[in-house]
């Protein structure tokens, strides 16, 4: 499986508002899926207003997941939490994720994407030496596939979930520059 990445574009939004409404993804995600909700959520990083990126992973041309990743300085409140935490470096990158088809869930397709997002990272980002990545502890699955994808686990402690109805605990996740094994291609397309 090559897992390539282009930007999120509107035309992507309805595949979106599904992906996000499937019960695999809408606990851990928990957003609004309204036009308008989908709109500011997303439509920031589409126009480039917003400093973070909203990625389509495709699988051999066909879409299968979306990676968001941001510079945590770039966001205030974020990098407050990690850095309660864990030591965050200056042009440490956060990124999350989520498989769009519960068909293709438990196959190592989470795994993979979270790979090609980490080599994309390395080769897109020089200045960037260490992703952080915070879960909310009981999503088994995320933490796994971030364990399988060689992120090793940091810290854990209370965060903001993204749905209140989860516990604040969350486990905190880093891998750093050369800690990948290297060898996992990803590409970023044009925006098309």
């Amino acid at each position: 499986m090559t897992i390539a990445f282009r930007p999120l574009r509107r035309d992507d939004f309805p595949l979106l508002r599904t992906w996000l409404e499937h019960p695999h993804v809408a606990h851990w995600w928990n957003h609004e899926t309204g036009p308008d909700d989908l709109e500011r959520d997303f439509g920031g990083s589409v126009d480039g207003t917003e400093p973070g990126e909203d990625l389509l992973a495709m699988d051999d041309g066909v879409p299968v997941g979306l990676v968001q990743r941001s510079r945590l300085v770039d966001y205030a409140d974020y990098l407050e939490e990690f850095a309660a935490l864990t030591q965050v470096p200056y042009e440490a990158v956060t990124i999350d994720y989520l498989v769009g088809d519960p068909g293709r869930v438990g196959q190592g397709l989470g795994t993979a994407m979270i790979r090609a997002a980490v080599a994309d990272t390395w080769a897109t980002r020089p200045g960037t030496g260490t992703i952080l990545v915070a879960v909310v502890a009981a999503n088994t699955a995320s933490w796994r596939a971030l364990e399988k994808a060689g992120f090793r686990r940091v810290a854990e402690g209370p965060m903001e979930p993204d749905n209140p109805l989860d516990d604040p605990l969350h486990y905190v996740y880093r891998q750093d520059r050369g800690d990948d094994g290297g060898g996992v291609a990803a590409a970023v397309t044009g925006s098309g």
